[in-house]
């Protein structure tokens, strides 16, 4: 989940929905993005970092811990 991705949304007061039209998206599309589920592309990232005034590294940072190939996990 990328969790400063969700928080800036909510700190907006907006709903995913919400957000998703005002970049130009689907619900679905907007949904995916945040859990972290797909990467979405520059163009949208770039309308993100406008929408929010966060950078997109910040808004890009994933905070679930996941396991790597060799069997760590991830901090």
């Amino acid at each position: 989940m990328r969790q400063t991705l969700q928080r800036a949304r909510k700190d907006t007061g907006k709903t995913q929905k919400e957000i998703a039209t005002a970049i130009g998206i689907s619900e679905i599309y907007y949904r995916n993005i945040e859990a972290g589920t797909r990467e979405g592309k520059g163009h949208i990232w770039d309308k993100l970092e406008a929408f929010f005034n966060i950078s997109q590294r910040q808004l890009r940072e994933d905070k679930t811990s996941r396991p790597r190939q060799d069997g760590q996990q991830e901090k």
